[in-house]
């Protein structure tokens, strides 16, 4: 009976405590950032300036955000519909406004966008057997390595053939290939056990009725960890937004900021809220799929 209850405790080794200790240390090695940035959007210019560093504001100010969004006005939206032109402007708001509209629209839209067409294709190179499959996927592997310099001047002469460079949809057209989320959902697809598949074509469902009903709720964590991923790689993603965004009715939250820290070289307090800015819609997408997050990144290593 004593060893039953003691088999039922769970003992702190040395090596749990030390585990916990460098995780929470590692774990506030990587918050320190953010609290630096949101704490630092509410200083005061002397503070910020200080030469000593200044932990915690004596006095909360909303100076920096109030000059953020007053420096100067744009549209709420301009979208532009691909291949016709014709563009639908909203209201007008505080370009920061505009700026943070602009990437949560480009990231969503290359999220979604990505999810649906990796999805699709890893079911089709893990599931079915046709002439080629092995080269393109090999092909996709290769592509992974890539660097998108390679490409950079083939892509600015399509956007610009297509009429689309310097829109939106420059940005998330490229993006919405990408090779790494064909990989990681037919790591997943591979998971799928064939019988499910069988047994659902003999009850006479469609291709498109067992993709939906069946392959896309058990790889639903992959599409989880694809979304975080393309969802912080395209907001990210300065470079080939610098590259294809020109106009100001067109910039992003990282252009903002770089813009903002070219016009303002020694206002940080305004730079810090730009960023502060920046990181609320990065938080809550991870928020969201948090829970997919692990278990997305660990079940498509399983088989492949």
């Amino acid at each position: 009976m004593k060893n039953n209850l003691n088999s039922g405790v769970h003992r702190t080794t040395p090596y749990k405590v030390i585990s916990v200790i460098l995780l929470v240390f590692l774990a506030l090695l990587f918050l320190f950032p953010l609290y630096w940035i949101v704490t630092g959007s509410f200083k005061t210019m002397k503070e910020i300036n200080s030469a000593t560093p200044v932990w915690w504001p004596s006095e909360w100010v909303t100076t920096n955000y109030e000059k953020l969004f007053s420096r100067q006005t744009a549209n709420l939206f301009d979208i532009t519909i691909p291949f016709v032109g014709k563009t639908i402007s909203g209201p007008e708001v505080p370009a920061a406004i505009r700026w943070l509209v602009n990437t949560v629209w480009m990231s969503v839209a290359a999220m979604i966008f990505t999810c649906v067409t990796a999805t699709m294709a890893g079911y089709a190179l893990a599931k079915k057997r046709f002439i080629g499959r092995k080269l393109v996927f090999s092909i996709i592997i290769c592509a992974m390595a890539l660097p998108k310099q390679v490409i950079l001047i083939p892509l600015i002469r399509e956007m610009s053939g297509l009429e689309l460079y310097n829109t939106l949809w420059a940005v998330i057209f490229p993006i919405v290939g990408w090779p790494f989320g064909v990989f990681l959902m037919k790591q997943f697809s591979e998971t799928i056990p064939g019988e499910m598949l069988e047994a659902a074509r003999m009850d006479g469902a469609s291709e498109i009725k067992t993709f939906l009903r069946i392959v896309v709720p058990l790889v639903k964590p992959g599409i989880g960890a694809l979304a975080i991923f393309t969802f912080i790689n395209s907001w990210n993603d300065y470079f080939m937004q610098l590259i294809m965004l020109s106009s100001n009715s067109t910039l992003t939250i990282p252009l903002g900021i770089a813009k903002l820290q070219s016009e303002n070289s020694t206002d940080y307090g305004l730079i810090m809220a730009g960023a502060a800015l920046a990181a609320v819609p990065i938080l809550t997408v991870f928020i969201i799929f948090q829970k997919y997050f692990t278990q997305g990144i660990t079940m498509g290593a399983v088989k492949g």
